[in-house]
């Protein structure tokens, strides 16, 4: 006898938080930042549990949560009552950005392998040219001034790999850069600096 009571008081219970959840997106609508805060108050502890689920960095959940809530600010008309709830709605928002993240990231793990075998490559291609070009009589110069003419972070770690003997990894100690970057850089450097000796050869 009990239960349908207890039933129908959880239906209200729900139906008052659903109601106020609508009138603070109707607040924010008109921009009323309180409305917002009060918003943001209730669910983003839920949205970046949701997100660390995700994404497993606590960092990047936080930064979801906060875009997402930046794009509910911007955007409050996202919301169509007749969809779904105003908590099912700032799920879903987060959920997509957080999905959305992985994707981004697993995209920039994948140029980052291909950006290491280009280096390689490159490496292989034409590192040895360079030595050579700077043992001939006369073209020292002319490297040098081709190294001259690269941007100054590419040039660096050239200089440092091929006039310091130092390896990728090294650089990346010596200047505090990524590795990645030094690669990256490497690969740029040694691209800009074959096209402007096959120039000077011609």
């Amino acid at each position: 006898m009990d239960a349908c009571p207890t039933l129908t008081r959880g239906a209200v219970v729900i139906d008052l938080i659903e109601a106020h959840d609508k009138e603070l997106v109707e607040r924010v609508r008109r921009r009323d930042e309180e409305a917002f805060r009060s918003l943001f108050a209730r669910y983003a502890p839920a949205a970046k549990a949701l997100a660390q689920r995700i994404v497993r960095q606590a960092h990047l959940a936080e930064e979801i949560v906060q875009e997402a809530f930046l794009a509910v600010w911007k955007n409050p008309g996202g919301y169509d009552g007749e969809r779904g709830s105003v908590r099912s709605w700032l799920m879903g928002t987060v959920h997509h950005r957080a999905v959305d993240l992985v994707r981004r990231e697993e995209a920039h793990r994948r140029r980052a392998e291909h950006a290491v075998v280009d280096v390689r490559e490159e490496q292989a291609d034409h590192a040895d040219d360079v030595a050579v070009e700077l043992d001939r009589p006369g073209e020292g110069a002319l490297v040098r001034a081709a190294l001259k003419g690269l941007p100054d972070e590419q040039r660096e770690v050239i200089e440092l790999m091929y006039f310091s003997g130092l390896s990728q990894s090294q650089i990346a100690e010596r200047t505090g850069l990524p590795l990645g970057t030094v690669k990256s850089r490497t690969l740029l450097g040694m691209r800009r600096l074959r096209v402007a000796l096959v120039g000077v050869e011609r």
